[in-house]
């Protein structure tokens, strides 16, 4: 049953008593209520149509619980993930096309396949790499970001997207005197209900109750309100214009992107054959460079275009039977005319059709049923990008659940094994990715209500996959008249808890590079935005960067005798006892490559200080490792020294130092006689050995009373 048992964790549960079973069920029912708004909201987060949210909250929350350890982890659809995934595959296509969905969902698998990997072969240590410091000034900045990344649709303003994530924040902020009020009362309304609850009544579902209350207001006031009609019923000259050069750049665009694209695939095509053509891959390259830049000068200037088209306010002309006609600027109307009183915006401009909105955006049309079931299409030509974005939302992804596993173990005294969590968060991914949703993990708000919710086992997070699926078949409809501006609002309540000021500056107080790793993984990550990834792998790899500085110059402690007969530091204890004819350090810190050079630096300079010195001790208590070229300078040091009428002696050397230095044949070269198990011992037969020219040396060993 152990066997049976560590490939279906799951049945750790049964048998389930009544009890425990209501409580699954409950706790199940109210992390579903925060949950299905919540994935829709981190859905559009990630750049995919709201319902790819439902998704990610049906079989990957139940996977995960099935074949993780923690018995409250709530996984699905997150924040910092959904941003990591958005700003991994923003380059590659269009948030929200179809190219894009389809790159997520194999992103998802690939995320799948490494948690997996990592798990089956108990390699979660690997996450150490992420240190505390650097996960905690990541996600200060990407908490920012992503409320930050809210703020358009809160006032219902268009934001672009380009490679400076600041630079299209200043433009909404510029744009903040086109705000459409009833966006902005429905997203403040959101936020007031879900402050509110969460203060005065925690135990209640404000998610939920702020998304039923604002779509029932939404479709009671008809706050959604759109049109389209051919660009010839424009009545604007000007605008006419305008409207047919933007689609004209926008066909050019697509034209360039895929000639570029082509001639990407052909050079990596040439690359694989024998023998190969490096002048005609270079010129293929060089093609695909140049329209790849036309394409981004093209991107920008209609970018503005849309930009301008999109400051212009319209009403419509009602004509004699009552139906809409033409569309008139307004300012520009004739008096004559009757329109319909609302201030229509062009959204978008496609197929010699201009789609206009006259009220705000909401979620709109959920196709109802199941997702359908089928591998992820690879896409070969973007493998390598995706791969290294995979590893970081891997390696991020697992680093978040396995925190807030931890977390909740700590409360309920639950054994954790991360790598079977690794198998669980994997498997989710993969299963995931095979019914079209995007990478997901472990959730903190979720789990946290999970567990105060009683869930007693994973079966909680299978309920709450039952309700998603219910929704999913029966109750989409229902979501419609959901306004964007509230999954806007929820995104930022989330995301709010995640600033944690006070853990940069604890890191700070505790190791100055730690705070500093925090600090520049933070300024970094805002920096790369809206490529995140970037910042996290600035973060970590100066983390690796100071701990070797760290670990170059280990504490080293000239020591001397202390009244009580121990030896000490003489820097913090200046005037105790020393010796001319024994030199005395202590050395802490492993011997490897990187200290080595500062090892034998320090002995010498020692030396140097102490000329009628004729041994040298080394206390090698926190000495915890031995290299190969430690074990070359200590080999040096030893024939050097002893050159010099100095002998080597140590003591206090670890199990796992004395065994590389008799493979190597360095315990010989020093032999037995000068290695000690303390520096007592060591420097007693020192002494004997210098006998009475040191019989009054004050560094001796302390003699017991009796002699």
């Amino acid at each position: 049953m152990q066997k049976i048992a560590r490939f279906l964790p799951f049945l750790r549960w049964f048998p389930m008593q009544g009890d425990a079973i209501r409580t699954d069920f409950m706790a199940g029912l109210t992390v579903a209520l925060v949950l299905i708004p919540q994935s829709m909201a981190y859905a559009q987060l990630a750049g995919l149509p709201a319902y790819y949210g439902l998704y990610a909250a049906f079989l990957p929350v139940a996977v995960a619980a099935l074949w993780g350890s923690s018995n409250q982890l709530g996984t699905g659809p997150v924040a910092v993930v959904s941003l990591l995934t958005a700003s991994s595959l923003a380059t590659l296509a269009a948030p929200g096309s179809e190219a894009f969905v389809a790159l997520a969902i194999m992103l998802s698998l690939l995320v799948g396949i490494i948690q997996l990997t990592l798990g089956v072969f108990k390699l979660g240590v690997i996450v150490n790499f992420l240190s505390h410091p650097v996960i905690v000034g990541f996600t200060n900045a990407a908490a920012i970001i992503i409320a930050l990344s809210q703020v358009s649709k809160l006032f219902g303003v268009p934001m672009g997207r380009s490679e400076h994530f600041m630079h299209d924040i200043v433009g909404v902020f510029k744009q903040i005197g086109d705000t459409h009020l009833p966006t902005l009362a429905m997203g403040v309304t959101a936020i007031a209900i879900m402050w509110g609850i969460k203060k005065y009544k925690p135990k209640l579902p404000g998610v939920l109750i702020a998304v039923a209350l604002t779509t029932v207001v939404s479709y009671g006031i008809g706050f959604e309100k759109k049109a389209t009609l051919p660009i010839d019923e424009v009545s604007d000259p000007q605008i006419v214009s305008m409207l047919i050069e933007y689609e004209a750049a926008e066909k050019e665009l697509v034209s360039v992107k895929e000639n570029a694209l082509a001639n990407e695939s052909e050079a990596k095509k040439l690359e694989q054959q024998s023998p190969r053509n490096e002048q005609f891959i270079l010129a293929l390259r060089y093609q695909s460079d140049l329209l790849n830049a036309q394409s981004r000068v093209l991107e920008a200037s209609n970018g503005k275009r849309l930009k301008e088209l999109r400051k212009f306010r319209f009403q419509r002309e009602v004509l004699a039977d009552g139906k809409a006609g033409g569309l008139h600027r307004e300012g520009a109307i004739p008096a004559s005319l009757k329109t319909d009183g609302e201030a229509w915006q062009i959204t978008k401009v496609a197929k010699g059709e201009i789609r206009l909105a006259g009220g705000g955006e909401v979620v709109g049309s959920i196709p109802e049923g199941l997702p359908s079931i089928a591998m992820p299409t690879l896409d070969m030509s973007n493998l390598a990008t995706l791969l290294s974005a995979a590893l970081v939302i891997s390696l991020v992804g697992f680093m978040e659940a396995i925190s807030i596993a931890k977390a909740i173990a700590a409360k309920t005294k639950q054994r954790l094994d991360p790598n079977q969590e690794l198998i669980g968060q994997g498997l989710s991914n993969i299963v995931g990715s095979m019914t079209q949703a995007f990478p997901v993990s472990g959730s903190f708000s979720r789990s946290a209500v999970n567990m105060n919710s009683g869930a007693k086992t994973g079966m909680s997070s299978v309920y709450t996959a039952i309700l998603v699926l219910i929704t999913l078949l029966f109750l989409t409809p229902l979501l419609y008249h959901l306004p964007q501006a509230v999954l806007a609002a929820i995104i930022i309540m989330a995301v709010i808890g995640l600033v944690n000021v006070e853990a940069v500056k604890h890191a700070w107080h505790a190791n100055k590079h730690d705070g500093a790793a925090s600090i520049v993984t933070f300024f970094a990550t805002m920096a790369f935005a809206p490529h995140l990834d970037n910042g996290i792998i600035v973060g970590a790899g100066l983390a690796l960067i100071l701990f070797l500085m760290r670990t170059m110059k280990p504490r080293v402690a000239q020591l001397g005798r202390f009244t009580d007969g121990t030896l000490r530091d003489i820097k913090v204890n200046p005037g105790i006892p020393t010796s001319e004819h024994v030199v005395a350090m202590r050395f802490d810190g492993q011997l490897y490559f990187a200290n080595v050079s500062y090892f034998e630096d320090t002995i010498l300079s020692v030396l140097s200080d102490h000329p009628k010195a004729k041994f040298f001790l080394v206390v090698g208590d926190g000495i915890n490792q031995l290299d190969a070229s430690g074990e070359e300078v200590i080999h040096h040091l030893v024939t050097r020294l002893k050159d010099a009428g100095v002998t080597l002696v140590f003591s206090g050397l670890k199990k796992q130092v004395l065994d590389v230095m008799r493979a190597t044949g360095l315990f010989d070269l020093i032999t037995q006689a000068n290695i000690f198990a303390t520096e007592d011992r060591a420097i007693a037969a020192i002494y004997e050995r210098l006998g009475d020219d040191a019989k009054d040396d004050l560094f001796c060993a302390v003699k017991p009373a009796a002699a």
